[in-house]
């Protein structure tokens, strides 16, 4: 079973460095690397184009998602996922992911769970996820990380690729797309991946804001008027399926101070809680 990981890139030269790193050391899986730069000119091009741990290309673009398009059209693996320059994946990831796909044929898309950090690496919380639902996801907020899913080829085949009009919230758009498609979704609860919050991330610009209103005004008026009850509908189920409890664990990633080597971070008292998000 062969992985195609998608990298947007324009700009990130330090974070794409273990961005790469974190998919060159997955073990027990096949993997390509495909990293779409948009013409950087901070030194990126100086090293990038010669990494044969990645398939670099350099086009420009019309935004992240059409960065990403591109990518996924000339990925040749079965599964496919895309990963921010300022995202990782932990130890053994791929080869979960790769296992429960292997053992759920009729699965096509999986979501999965995912550690915040900040710029150093140190933990801020964690994010485990529910299998989104279309009216919490179309009025308030995503609730899966995109660095920690993970769909079949096929969905890209059959025509689902990201919208490009959206330029910051594609990805809540493209779940939508699968909710009224009634593709076939499932949840690993498996830590797999890494977010940084850099307060740099894309979601905290006015921009994000701005689409997050249209989003919201395209749902149905009487799906507004009760957007309350489907965040206490999401808050219920979070608490049901457990989600707010997190026994210690600990994980592993590269970060600048350490490009080359993982470093291990034990988390000895898990939170939910995202400082200054939701």
């Amino acid at each position: 079973m062969r992985f195609s990981v998608i990298t947007p890139s324009y700009r990130n030269s330090e974070w794409l460095k273990l961005c790469i790193a974190s998919v060159a050391d997955q073990e027990g899986v096949e993997v390509e690397h495909l990293v779409q730069d948009a013409g950087s000119d901070d030194g990126t091009l100086d090293w990038l184009l010669s990494d044969p741990r990645v398939k670099a290309y350099v086009e420009k673009d019309e935004g992240m998602y059409d960065a990403i398009n591109r990518g996924l059209r000339k990925a040749t693996g079965e599964i496919l996922a895309y990963l921010n320059c300022d995202e990782q994946y932990l130890p053994g990831a791929l080869k979960t992911v790769a296992d429960f796909f292997a053992a759920h044929p009729d699965v096509d898309v999986v979501f999965s769970d995912a550690v915040i950090v900040e710029r150093k690496g140190d933990y801020i919380c964690h994010r485990k996820v529910l299998q989104p639902s279309k009216y919490h996801t179309w009025l308030c907020h995503l609730g899966t990380l995109t660095c920690a899913t993970f769909f079949r080829r096929k969905l890209v085949d059959a025509g689902m690729t990201f919208d490009s009009r959206w330029k910051i919230l594609g990805d809540a758009h493209w779940v939508l797309q699968l909710l009224d498609r009634h593709v076939s979704t499932a949840i690993v609860r498996h830590f797999t991946s890494v977010f940084t919050d850099d307060g740099e991330n894309l979601s905290l610009k006015p921009n994000a804001v701005q689409e997050k209103k249209a989003l919201a005004e395209s749902a149905p008026r009487w799906a507004r008027i009760l957007s309350p009850l489907f965040v206490l509908q999401h808050r219920i189920r979070r608490l049901l399926n457990g989600i707010y409890f997190q026994r210690p664990f600990s994980y592993s990633l590269y970060t600048r101070e350490s490009p080359g080597k993982r470093v291990l971070h034990a988390v000895e008292k898990p939170t939910f809680l995202w400082r200054g998000r939701f």
